[in-house]
């Protein structure tokens, strides 16, 4: 009976140390990157998601899609060590309006389904009026 029970117990924690994780994971610092309320004369709309690869083998980024043409990002193109850090540059292109936009990032991880992790840009973007000192203010006609 003892002999049964201790080969059970081996199977058990065999079988539970097989369903841990192994291999590249993906961490970002923020999965959504708010860009408030900018001037797109004051802002190159250039915006940088951090992420950690938090497994035990290379994290590989094989695709990196933004849902509009208005959102061009880029992916690193080494594969990320574990413990170490990269990133995925996003350049929006500052279209006055709000912003809400989805970047599709997909690698091996395998603590996300099917490697893929959705990141989020938002905001508004403004277009504030240029003023020339040199024109005089208007002012109420004498009367």
């Amino acid at each position: 009976m003892m002999k049964k029970l201790l080969g059970f117990l081996a199977v058990a924690m065999m079988s539970a140390s097989g369903m841990a994780q192994t291999g590249p994971k993906i961490e970002f610092k923020s999965e959504t990157i708010d860009y408030g309320i900018v001037s797109k004369s004051e802002d190159s709309g250039l915006r940088v998601f951090e992420f950690t690869n938090t497994g035990d083998a290379e994290l590989i980024i094989t695709d990196v899609k933004s849902s509009c043409g208005c959102t061009v990002p880029s992916k690193p193109t080494e594969p990320i060590q574990p413990g170490k850090t990269g990133k995925i540059e996003v350049q929006y292109n500052m279209n006055p309006g709000p912003i809400s936009k989805t970047i599709t990032v997909t690698s091996n991880a395998v603590n996300k389904e099917s490697g893929m992790v959705p990141l989020k840009i938002t905001g508004t973007v403004v277009v504030r009026e240029a003023v020339n000192p040199l024109e005089k203010k208007k002012s109420l006609p004498n009367s």
